[in-house]
């Protein structure tokens, strides 16, 4: 079996294929400080609990944002599963060539996305993550990674609306019964869901007027992406397991 760890910066999602089915997912929040131990625990239990033996993993692979874990969660995993990761960064086969300005600026889960994006879906494709940044990614039709357009999350800016005004509240972030809001909590909601919905189909028009581009297909993926999908057309496809399915993918082009 793989493991397929994607590492983001509010949480760590992971993954198990038994080939290429996945017969599971389970999170672990990122900010918390762990040691190789607590990771090594953690990821055993969580296993075992789905009645998978930690001996059953054979394979895993990592794409992190947040390099100062790395070292913690890459130790645990060998001294628990007695595997050695593979690591998502520079020399890594990918099929995805970058052509931005700077291509070591592209995050490892942008790259991720690119890839399952582009062999799940074809080219050209905008692949658009809800997560911590909202992130839009265009990948040409022959597997070029071409532009990338990066814009605040949904929850980075919930959090930022009460958390730098004293009189908002903490709010669940879903869409109000109406945009015509008569009081502050539906108001808020109004705001952060309609907003998102109005960015992307924005950027998303913008994108395909600039690239010029015939049939561009649009993936959506992260936790709030099925809100956004929900209520616009600017979105194809919604694939919540995008990125780990990206993972599976990286791994078997770079298995020995």
């Amino acid at each position: 079996m793989l493991l397929t760890i994607d590492v983001g910066n509010t949480n760590i999602t992971l993954g198990i294929f038994k080939e290429e089915k996945l017969l599971g997912t389970f999170r672990m929040t990122t900010k918390r400080s762990r040691t190789s131990d607590e990771y090594g625990f953690t990821i055993c239990g969580i296993l075992e609990h789905r009645n998978i033996s930690p001996q059953e993993i054979q394979s895993v692979i990592i794409a992190s944002v947040v390099p100062d874990i790395m070292h913690s969660l890459t130790s645990g995993i060998i001294k628990y599963l007695e595997v050695r990761p593979i690591v998502v960064s520079a020399g890594i086969k990918t099929g995805i060539r970058i052509v931005t300005e700077n291509p070591k600026e592209i995050g490892a889960d942008r790259i991720v996305d690119a890839v399952a994006g582009y062999e799940l879906y074809g080219g050209p494709v905008i692949v658009v993550d809800y997560g911590t940044a909202t992130t839009y990614d265009l990948i040409g039709p022959d597997g070029t990674f071409e532009a990338g357009i990066t814009a605040p999350g949904i929850e980075t800016a919930a959090r930022s609306l009460w958390g730098g005004a004293a009189m908002l509240p903490a709010i669940e972030i879903r869409k109000p019964k109406s945009i015509l809001a008569k009081e502050t909590i539906s108001s808020m909601q109004a705001g952060l869901v309609y907003g998102a919905i109005g960015e992307t189909e924005y950027i998303v028009r913008k994108i395909k007027e600039e690239a010029g581009y015939d049939d561009i297909k649009v993936v959506a993926t992260g936790g709030l992406g099925r809100i956004i999908f929900a209520e616009t057309n600017s979105i194809d496809v919604y694939d919540p397991e995008l990125t780990l399915s990206g993972l599976r993918l990286i791994y078997s082009k770079n298995r020995k």
